[in-house]
Order: C-alpha cells, then structure tokens, then sequence
C-alpha cells in the first residue's frame, strides 16, 4: 500500500524543553521563595512520570477534559514536592503549568522542520500523535510548525495513550487513512514503535545518539524522506 500520512510524537521528537525539567521546576520555586536543586528534582520528576497512570481520561466530558489535565499534572508535580513546603502550592503549580504553556519554554530540534517541510513537498499528510495535553497545539502554534500538520493528537483529548493502539486508530480516522498507509515516527521504543506496531503502522526510532541508522531506526528527522524512497 502506498504511503501517505506520517505521524509524529512530539516531545523529544521534534521538540524538547528549554534547559532541562529540573532547571525548569527549580527556577519557578525560586520565584515562590523554594530552593531546590535541579539534578535531585529531575530525578524525582522522572520517578513519578513513570508511576502516574497514563494522560487519558476515556470516561470524561469534554468540557472536563483541561480540568482533569491540569490535576493530573498537579498530581505529578505534588509528587516532586512532596517533602517540600509552599506557601502557596497552588499559586506555584499554577505558574508553573502556565509556563510550559509557552512555546519559548520549548526548543525545536534543527531537524525538525527541514524535514516536516520536505515531507509536505513530497505531498504526505503529517500528524502528531502524544502523550500530551490541550496545551501541545498553543507550543506547536509558538514554535511555528502547527501549518505543517492535517492532526494532532494528544492523548489528553483522545482517551488512550501511547502505546494503547487507540490513540494511533484515533490519528488514522481523522485522515481517513488506513494503518498500512501510515509510518509512525518517534523517539521512545515502547511508545511509539511497539504501540504503532500494534496498531498495525510501520514505525521508525529517531535516536540522535545513534552512531548510524539501521531499518528502524534514524539519527536525523531529515534522513526520513531517503528512507521512503527506497
């Protein structure tokens, strides 16, 4: 079957944060009279990052939905802190949420968009399929690539996360388009290649630490197109 739609996870694919999460988390609790330090609250994102069920709500309201996305962070942030006192939690996380709301907290990697842009040329629908909230169109807006995009899927809105094969069937009905149709494109193995597979996508792992590229897997966004014209 001919190719014709490519799909991308967002963070860590095409984009990434400014600095690190930790310098992030350390710099907004300074604002809110906290000291912490950057390596030790990094770590402690990532433990609870992996132990928080997945960013989906399939039994909730739309109307709900940013609500039941804000707590969830909250409950990822409150985990962080937890031994840490605030005067004002709230205010806090509430600064903070706001702050990766913005695109200038968000940096795109330089193989982002000459390959998002040769993509297009070559007259393939794009998407963005992740693991994201409501906030992910407003970064995507900011850093400029939103044009280059028929979808994007985040799993806050659609009921499912990857690797759940629905949030990819969610992607492949917007573009009426069927799964051998589609390659699926994104940095974590688990993710983004088992669950695209599982949905019956080919997959292929951006890995910029790769010393070079095998059938699954490239080390620069912009080696894509040579690999579907093979």
């Amino acid at each position: 079957m001919t190719l014709r739609v490519v799909l991308f996870d967002a963070g860590d694919t095409l984009f990434r944060v400014r600095g690190s999460v930790g310098e992030v988390y350390a710099t907004v609790a300074a604002r809110h009279g906290v000291t912490v330090a950057a390596p030790h609250i990094e770590q402690r994102f990532r433990t609870a990052f992996r132990r928080m069920p997945p960013l989906a709500f399939p039994d909730a309201r739309t109307t709900e939905l940013p609500q039941r996305e804000y707590m969830w962070w909250r409950d990822v942030v409150g985990t962080v802190f937890s031994d840490v006192r605030f005067e004002d939690f709230d205010a806090f996380f509430a600064d903070l949420f706001s702050y990766f709301a913005e695109a200038g907290s968000w940096e795109l990697f330089a193989d982002a968009e000459p390959a998002l842009a040769a993509l297009r040329a070559r007259g393939l629908q794009l998407a963005i399929v992740s693991n994201f909230d409501g906030r992910l169109t407003r970064i995507c807006e900011g850093l400029g690539i939103v044009g280059y995009f028929d979808a994007i899927v985040m799993s806050g809105r659609a009921g499912a996360a990857k690797p759940d094969p629905r949030i990819f069937t969610v992607a492949l009905t917007r573009l009426g388009v069927g799964a051998d149709e589609a390659l699926h494109v994104g940095d974590s193995d688990t993710e983004d290649i088992r669950g695209a597979r599982a949905a019956g996508l080919r997959a292929i792992q951006i890995n910029r630490a790769a010393l070079r590229d095998s059938s699954d897997c490239v080390s620069d966004l912009r080696d894509l197109l040579g690999r579907l014209t093979r």
